[in-house]
C-alpha cells in the first residue's frame, strides 16, 4: 500500500515538473527515481511474510525522502529561488547596477525581468541670484520607467538589456549586449554598452546614487546616461576589476558651450568613421570601499566638420576621471573629479557657426564631494535608511576656451545641495533636497527637488 501511495505522489510530481522544468532536468529526475524504484519493486515481488506487508522497506523510505526533496526543488523553481542576488561588489565588477544584474544570478537557463523608475518634482526660486525674475517656477515629470530583460543561455553566455521610457512618452534602448564568460574572472562583451566612467553612468538606479538629481558633472562632462555600440573585455581579479571597450566615437557637431552631452550617439545609426576607447580600473581594498580611474579617448568629428576650404577638422575628445566611494557604519562618502578636452575646439567652433561668446571649450572641468549618514544604521529599525546628505559641486564647461573666443560665464557654476533620503525598504527611495545654485554670470537659480524612485 505504501508503494502505491509513493507511486501516485511520484506521478503528481512528474506532472508538475513537466509544467515547470525543461526536458533535461525531467529526464535526470526520472532516471534517479527509476533507480530507486527498481529494487523496491523487486523486493515487493518476493514478499510473502504478512509482517512485512505492514512495514515499509528502507528503500521505500529513501524514495519518500527523494520525493520530498524533489517537491522542495519544484517550489524553488516556481518561486524564482533559482535566482540568487549578487553582492554589490559583484554587480559593480560587471558594470551593472543591482537590479540590472539580475540575469547573472540565474543558476539555470531562462529569462529574468527587473526594472526601476523615477518621478521628479522641480520647483525653482522665483528670482535668480541677482534678483531677476526667473520665469517658470516648477515642473513635475514622470522621468523614466525601465524594464530590464535578460536571458541566460547557458553557464557561458548571457544576454542583458534595458528598455527605457522617458518623460512618459519617449522610448529608448539604454543598453543591450551579450556576454561570453571565458573564465570565472574574464568576460567578453559586445553590443550597445554603457561607457564605464564615473559613479553614475553604469550605476544609475535611483536607490543606488544619492540625490533627487544626478550630479551635474555626470550630466555635462560625463554625459550620463551614455551608451555607444562596441565591444570589449571585463575582468575581476581579487580586489581589482577593469572594463575596456572599443566603441563608435561621439558626434562633435552636437557639442556646445554647455558640454559634451549632445555628442552622444546612443546606438541609433551611429556614425563610426571615428572610433574610441573607453576603460576603467577599480580597486576594492575592503567591502564597501573602492576607488578608481576612467578614461575615454576617440575622434568625434566623424568627417562632418570642415573648414572654409573643405578640409576636415579633427576633433579628438579625451575624458579622464578619478572617483572613490566609502560606505562604512552608516557613513556614505563619494567623490569624483573629471576633466575633458577637445582638439581643435576653436576651428571646429568657427566651422560649426558658434558665436564668439559660446564656443566649444578646449578644456571642461568638474567635480563634487558628497557626504551622507544613515541615522538608523546603528539601531534596530524596520526602516532601511534615513540619510541626510550634502553635496558640494563645481562645474565649468568653459574652463579654458580657444584663443579669440570669450567664456560663457553662465557655464561656470557652483552647486550646494542639502537633502534627505528616506528608504522604507532598500528598493524604494524618497529624496528631497534644496540646491543653492550660483554661476559667474549671476544667473544661477535655487531649486527644490523631490524624487520618488524604485527598483526591483
Amino acid at each position: 500500500m505504501s508503494l502505491i501511495i509513493v507511486s501516485v505522489r511520484l506521478f503528481e510530481l512528474m506532472s508538475s515538473l513537466l509544467k515547470t522544468c525543461s526536458v533535461y532536468p525531467i529526464l535526470s529526475i526520472f532516471l534517479t527515481c527509476l533507480l530507486y524504484a527498481v529494487p523496491v519493486n523487486a523486493q515487493a515481488a518476493g514478499e510473502t511474510s504478512p509482517e512485512n506487508i505492514d512495514a515499509p522497506s528502507s528503500k521505500e523510505d529513501d524514495l519518500a525522502r527523494q520525493i520530498a526533496i524533489l517537491a522542495e526543488e519544484i517550489e524553488k523553481i516556481r518561486s524564482g529561488e533559482t535566482e540568487e542576488e549578487l553582492t554589490e561588489a559583484e554587480s559593480r565588477a560587471l558594470g551593472v547596477a543591482p537590479s540590472a544584474s539580475k540575469v547573472y544570478g540565474r543558476e539555470d537557463r531562462g529569462v529574468s525581468i527587473a526594472g526601476y523608475g523615477e518621478m521628479l518634482l522641480e520647483n525653482y526660486a522665483a528670482n535668480n541670484q541677482s534678483g531677476v525674475d526667473g520665469g517658470s517656477v516648477s515642473k513635475f515629470d514622470a522621468l523614466r520607467a525601465i524594464i530590464y530583460t535578460g536571458y541566460r543561455f547557458n553557464d557561458k553566455i548571457v544576454f542583458n538589456s534595458e528598455i527605457e521610457i522617458e518623460h512618459a512618452k519617449e522610448a529608448y534602448l539604454e543598453f543591450a549586449y551579450v556576454d561570453y564568460n571565458v573564465t570565472d574572472n574574464l568576460t567578453l562583451r559586445g553590443g550597445l554598452l554603457l561607457i564605464p566612467l564615473g559613479l553614475v553612468n553604469e550605476f544609475h538606479e535611483p536607490n543606488v546614487f544619492i540625490g533627487a538629481k544626478r550630479p551635474v558633472t555626470e550630466q555635462v562632462i560625463i554625459p550620463s546616461t551614455w551608451r555607444e555600440n562596441g565591444g570589449g573585455v571585463l575582468g575581476n581579479f581579487g580586489p581589482v576589476s577593469f572594463r575596456a571597450y572599443v566603441v563608435n566615437g561621439m558626434n562633435g557637431t552636437k557639442f556646445s558651450s554647455g558640454g559634451l552631452r549632445g555628442g552622444r550617439q546612443k546606438g541609433a545609426k551611429a556614425m563610426a568613421g571615428d572610433i574610441a576607447f573607453a576603460g576603467r580600473l577599480d580597486v576594492t581594498p575592503t567591502p564597501g570601499v573602492f576607488a578608481g580611474v576612467g578614461i575615454y579617448r576617440g575622434g568625434s568629428d566623424q568627417g562632418q566638420v570642415k573648414d572654409s576650404n573643405g578640409n576636415e577638422i579633427s576633433m579628438g575628445t579625451t575624458i579622464v576621471e578619478v572617483h572613490g566611494q566609502a560606505q562604512v557604519r552608516g557613513i556614505d562618502i563619494r567623490g569624483l573629479f573629471a576633466q575633458a578636452s577637445v582638439d581643435n575646439a576653436g576651428t571646429a567652433s568657427t566651422a560649426l557657426g558658434l558665436s564668439s561668446g559660446s564656443p566649444i571649450a578646449d578644456t571642461l572641468r568638474g567635480g563634487y564631494l558628497q557626504v551622507g549618514y544613515n541615522l538608523l544604521s546603528q539601531v534596530d529599525s524596520p526602516i532601511a535608511s534615513l540619510m541626510p546628505y550634502v553635496r558640494i559641486e563645481t562645474v565649468d564647461t568653459q574652463y579654458r576656451v580657444p584663443t579669440g573666443f570669450t567664456r560663457d560665464l553662465k557655464r561656470d557654476g557652483t552647486y550646494k545641495t542639502f537633502g534627505m533620503e528616506l528608504k522604507p525598504i532598500n528598493n524604494v527611495a524618497l529624496k528631497a533636497e534644496y540646491a543653492v545654485i550660483t554661476n559667474a554670470l549671476g544667473s544661477g537659480r535655487n531649486q527644490f527637488n523631490l524624487n520618488l524612485g524604485y527598483a526591483f
